[in-house]
């Protein structure tokens, strides 16, 4: 995961102004104004449709999906806008074959004046996303056409690609951390740059943070090059081609009046002011990154912990879980609980594709594999044994499934008895360690290991290992 540290400002962006207009799909069951489900990315062409997402003569569409109603207004305070009491659907038209009614529902804004790694947020709505259009091949597939989406529109404030990229790190992280964006959804960008002498460029559909940063940085550098030519840079809507890396002229820059706005009458009101209320409880009032500055002071962990555990509510939630006496549990040490979480648990979470939101087994379950693990009960390979398990398996009671598969660590009598009957057995491993030969250890431990079956502490046997053999004890 990349740093979440603040950019430092580039010299070669004087003059130039760089806006952002984001869509992001939305984490909802269904569309906006219908039933069909909200579909998979790769859900067969024309298959999750009906005759109102399809725009069929004669339909109407239901009213709109609360859900995403309660997401765009967790994004809304994500972003520190000032939320807006009600607001309304308009019509925004235009002629395209991925829009089958001809038009777009887009709300009025649901927040205004919001701010985010020091750029301005001008404003969010909900829309309703057109189809997928295939321009080369003239294919049509309208499976996402009434999608739910949020448009977030930015300042003109961005004064580098660093900040820029900045920016996107904490937006994606603060969608995550509320689960607002759909887990394979689409996030585009139209890109607006102008350079100091010119008009402004629209750069539209840009679909990657990735190509965001080189569709910006290709139209400073073509806009800048014209200027210095003496040619004039024109207002414009481009595209941006990945495989190249360049943009190209689509058609002359549209203004609000082209839209033809309308207020749709097929739509009532949306009343804002109790599903705030309803949607933005004391847990999730505190965005991810101020979580990741309360870490760092009232816990004491690293930067880099603290900005990786609030990367998810859930392992956010989790961390303080694992640290606290709740449901009469021991407290872990902050340090040792963020410290596993992010080794064992991650790679475990990782190898299976799974994030902290889905794990399948309980929070009380995992933090007793790792306090059984801190309390030297069960070994490292024993918490991760023990772990695998109840993940695949979706066990649950992690201490009575440690017994059952005999992970408890041995007594220390039955330890002692063991080092000696290996030192007994293994004459001449034990004279080339004392003949200076390292390797040899780790054969006397492993021996030690396999002989217990793994229940053995290494720690310890490697300490009762060293002093049986100098003599010491």
């Amino acid at each position: 995961m990349e740093s979440l540290e603040e950019p430092s400002k580039d010299a070669t962006m004087e003059g130039v102004k760089i806006g952002l207009e984001i869509h992001v799909q939305l984490n909802t069951k269904a569309k906006l104004f219908c039933n069909c489900p909200n579909p998979a990315a790769d859900a067969e062409p024309n298959t999750v449709i009906c005759e109102v997402c399809t725009a069929q003569p004669g339909t109407k569409p239901l009213p709109p999906n609360e859900e995403a109603f309660r997401l765009a207004l967790l994004a809304a305070h994500m972003l520190s806008c000032k939320l807006q009491p009600s607001t309304f659907f308009m019509r925004k038209h235009y002629f395209y074959p991925d829009l089958p009614s001809g038009y777009q529902r887009t709300s009025k804004p649901i927040g205004k004046d919001g701010k985010l790694a020091d750029v301005g947020i001008w404003e969010i709505h909900v829309e309703e996303d057109p189809g997928r259009y295939e321009l080369k091949k003239g294919l049509l597939d309208y499976n996402r056409s009434g999608v739910p989406l949020i448009e977030v529109v930015t300042a003109p404030e961005f004064k580098s690609l660093e900040q820029v990229k900045h920016f996107l790190l904490l937006f994606e992280k603060g969608l995550t951390y509320y689960g607002i964006k759909k887990e394979d959804g689409v996030i585009k960008a139209d890109v607006n740059v102008s350079v100091a002498g010119g008009q402004r460029v629209e750069v539209k559909n840009v679909n990657s943070y990735e190509n965001i940063l080189a569709a910006i940085a290709y139209e400073i550098k073509r806009q800048k090059r014209l200027i210095e030519e003496g040619k004039t840079v024109e207002m414009e809507t481009r595209h941006f081609d990945e495989a190249k890396g360049t943009t190209k002229r689509l058609r002359t820059k549209e203004s609000e009046a082209d839209y033809r706005y309308m207020p749709d009458p097929d739509l009532l009101e949306v009343p804002l002011e109790e599903l705030a209320k309803a949607t933005l409880k004391d847990e999730l009032i505190e965005r991810p990154w101020e979580r990741a500055e309360r870490f760092i002071e009232e816990y004491g962990i690293p930067k880099e912990a603290a900005e990786e555990l609030t990367w998810e509510k859930a392992s956010a939630d989790l961390f303080e879980y694992m640290i606290s006496d709740r449901d009469g549990s021991k407290k872990i040490e902050p340090r040792k609980a963020a410290n596993w979480m992010r080794t064992t648990l991650k790679k475990q979470l990782n190898y299976r594709s799974i994030s902290f939101s889905h794990i399948p087994i309980s929070f009380k379950d995992v933090k007793e594999i790792a306090t059984m693990f801190f309390s030297n009960e069960i070994s490292d390979d024993g918490a991760e044994t023990l772990l695998i398990k109840m993940l695949d398996e979706r066990l649950k009671d992690a201490r009575a499934l440690a017994k059952k598969l005999n992970l408890f660590l041995m007594k220390e009598d039955e330890l002692s008895n063991t080092v000696d009957k290996v030192i007994d057995e293994q004459r001449k491993a034990v004279g080339d360690y004392r003949q200076g030969e390292k390797r040899a250890l780790a054969f006397l431990i492993g021996q030690i290991m396999q002989m217990t079956k793994g229940r053995a502490d290494p720690k310890r046997a490697k300490e009762l290992l060293e002093k049986r053999i100098s003599g010491e004890d």
